[in-house]
């Protein structure tokens, strides 16, 4: 457990196998004004996890941001039974077998919305992402928008695959694939980066990969050069 900033903190879980390559995982997890927990892409629950996630506050929402982020989830609900799930439209469809209690893709007020903004990144068929913002501590919270890995995990071909697909730090950024799915929707993926630039991140936090732990504006604005 890493305390990021006032009110949020990361936890580094286990790499999960995907598309040939180790993917770190890692969780956000804010502490609102009210002390409720808001746990961001749930990662494997340990019992050390489970134990320094009950010192913070009591867990009120998990968030499954993707479609691809959802593993976790069921050993969470059963630790958090009271706890509220909410998922993009994709994850609700892709995981039929959990109960979700809303949409990311929906219109609402959300609880946490004063403290925590988001938006649907989208355009593609085949990647949506919500993307959230922590107002104190100005820190955007993401998932596979931007990855931005070390290396160190990788071994050389790996790194080369890394490299040429842009996934490799510290030029991370949307992986080639899914860059290249906004073809026909880079003007809906151009209105989500300026409402996300608009926010002015300084920290940016990422599911796989190196955080930007300074000036993530400028780091955003280079990674999404693609959109142009």
């Amino acid at each position: 457990m890493e305390n990021l900033a006032q009110n949020i903190w990361i936890f580094d879980g286990d790499t999960v196998r995907f598309l040939g390559l180790p993917f770190s995982t890692r969780m956000t997890v804010v502490r609102l004004g009210n002390g409720d927990l808001w746990v961001h892409s749930p990662i494997t629950l340990s019992e050390p996890i489970a134990t320094q996630i009950k010192s913070l506050g009591y867990v009120k929402y998990l968030i499954a941001p993707n479609h691809l982020h959802h593993l976790f989830l069921p050993e969470w609900i059963t630790a958090f039974p009271n706890a509220e799930v909410y998922g993009t439209s994709e994850v609700i469809k892709k995981r039929s077998d959990l109960s979700f209690n809303g949409s990311l893709n929906n219109h609402q007020n959300w609880a946490w919305e004063s403290e925590i903004k988001h938006v649907l990144f989208c355009g593609s068929p085949l990647m949506e992402e919500c993307v959230f913002y922590h107002n104190s501590s100005k820190t955007l919270i993401v998932t596979d928008l931007v990855e931005n890995f070390s290396g160190q995990e990788f071994n050389y071909w790996q790194r080369m695959v890394a490299k040429g697909v842009g996934i490799l730090a510290p030029n991370g950024k949307m992986p080639l694939d899914w860059r290249l799915s906004f073809m026909f929707g880079k003007e809906d993926a151009r209105k989500h980066f300026a409402q996300i630039i608009d926010w002015n991140p300084q920290i940016l936090v990422m599911s796989h990969g190196e955080i930007i732990k300074e000036n993530a504006d400028v780091f955003l604005d280079r990674a999404f050069k693609w959109l142009i």
